[in-house]
């Protein structure tokens, strides 16, 4: 079975899907020269100073969940429902510290809460036409020893 990401431009190392060793895809983002802000997805200009150069920064893999909601209905396009349809998701705001990533939240309703300590995964997104499952980032819960 193959797999690929769907976007490898959102990872610092895209090419290794395992998410438990040294090497896993990370966040890539950037961060300006000029004001120090660090933006996530990278882009090429500041959006607090507009002066300063954007250089790669490579997020952490840890952060808490800063603010979360429930998705029930489908988003527009571009997103693309799995086989089985739409399903409500958890989508929320992680703070990795010096930057908000809005992202998918691979949580249990029962689990989920501000503060909630978590780490980055991956999750599936849909399956190409080729058969090929396409992954996307996502949050879980930070398990006992992983700090």
């Amino acid at each position: 079975m193959t797999t690929r990401l769907i976007d490898e431009s959102l990872f610092e190392n895209p090419k290794n899907l395992e998410l438990d060793d040294g090497n896993a895809p990370r966040l890539a983002g950037a961060r300006c020269s000029g004001c120090g802000t660090v933006v996530f997805p990278r882009q090429n200009s500041c959006p607090r100073c507009s002066d300063g150069a954007m250089s790669a920064q490579v997020l952490p893999v840890r952060g808490r969940v800063w603010s979360w909601t429930l998705q029930v209905f489908p988003p527009k396009p571009p997103y693309r429902p799995p086989a089985e349809g739409h399903r409500p998701y958890h989508v929320g705001y992680v703070d990795l510290g010096e930057v908000l990533v809005e992202a998918l939240l691979a949580i249990d309703r029962a689990e989920i809460r501000i503060g909630l300590p978590v780490r980055l995964t991956t999750v599936p997104a849909y399956r190409d036409e080729d058969g090929t499952d396409v992954v996307t980032f996502a949050f879980r819960p930070e398990l006992e020893g992983e700090r």
